[in-house]
């Protein structure tokens, strides 16, 4: 049995999913901080997190808690919100959070001023610091099914310390010293998934589906060196892996805005209310990549910038990426 004392700040899926696997292994209580009252009433009353898993019975081990001064005391900190709450987050709560915690994000996006959520929080605060990023579903986790995850990480005893945690348990390590790298292809997947969406509903082809496919690999890879990450972190769980899931497979939020893009379905008021990862990046990335570069270089995601923030309808999108590989 595990020792240490693990905190989650957030409530959601994936933090419930690994917070459920590890609290099996793990003598303390894991506690999930959460602002959802109805949450931490369905966790702590029935062992069930009836807003995401209703039907499964969660580890007795998990305590959910709206007291963020569980912070104090934890070895083990995942930041399980949203990309756009992580850093305010810690800046806010700052001084409750234990200065030897390892601090591990789990959110995919940017932070402030266009820098990855790790690059901000080295930043923010001295912490110790690593990311968990892969193929990773939700409901698979919380059903033990094996799952492959990168840990990105730059400090010896924060990658043997979550090395430790995740020992026989379904979760199953690779790791990678490019912490940028694996946040930088953690946003970059969700731009390329919403193109896929985009080009199945368009075309029902799966000759066109891994052409595009492969086009879109290859620009992510030029992107992430751009950027300062290094080529072969693609082949970890966080870059090959991660984009098939997110691109390929119906259950993904950014892959089924494309499709729904593709079908017409998606108009420009509702894309503005989603607000999903995908779309906030292109803008983010398209910008970067303006100061420095020409945008024609990168055809896939200009293209898309078309499509969000120039009205350019799916068909012109199509053939322009097809005319351009």
């Amino acid at each position: 049995m595990n020792s240490m004392k693990v905190s989650f700040v957030g409530s959601g899926s994936i933090a419930t999913a690994i917070a459920n696997t590890i609290s099996q292994k793990m003598i303390n209580p894991v506690h999930l901080i959460s602002i959802e009252k109805d949450v931490i009433d369905s966790i702590n009353s029935s062992h069930r997190n009836k807003k995401y898993f209703p039907f499964i019975l969660l580890n007795h081990n998990i305590k959910a808690t709206a007291d963020i001064s569980a912070l104090k005391n934890s070895d083990l900190i995942f930041l399980a919100l949203p990309s756009t709450e992580v850093i305010n987050y810690v800046r806010k709560n700052k001084k409750l959070i234990n200065s030897n915690a390892i601090l591990i994000n789990l959110a995919k996006g940017f932070g402030d001023e266009h820098r990855t959520i790790i690059e901000c929080l080295e930043k923010t605060c001295s912490n110790p610091l690593a990311t968990l990023k892969g193929p990773t579903f939700a409901r698979d986790v919380i059903n033990n099914f094996h799952t492959g995850i990168t840990l990105g990480t730059n400090d010896e005893l924060a990658k043997r310390t979550i090395t430790e945690l995740f020992k026989g348990t379904c979760i199953h390590l690779d790791y990678s010293t490019d912490i940028l790298g694996v946040e930088l292809i953690s946003i970059l997947k969700n731009i390329y998934a919403i193109v896929m969406g985009i080009v199945d509903a368009h075309y029902n082809s799966p000759n066109l589906r891994f052409m595009v496919l492969t086009n879109a690999f290859q620009e992510m890879r030029s992107i992430l060196k751009q950027f300062g990450g290094k080529e072969e972190t693609l082949f970890n769980y966080c870059g090959f892996g991660d984009f098939g899931l997110t691109a390929l497979n119906d259950l993904s939020r950014n892959r089924t805005m494309g499709l729904l893009i593709g079908k017409g379905f998606l108009t420009k008021d509702i894309s503005d209310k989603i607000l999903l990862e995908g779309r906030v990046a292109v803008n983010v990335f398209c910008k970067e990549i303006s100061k420095k570069y020409s945008l024609e270089s990168y055809h896939i995601i200009s293209e898309l910038y078309n499509v969000f923030y120039k009205n350019q309808n799916v068909t012109s999108f199509v053939n322009a990426i097809l005319n351009n590989r």
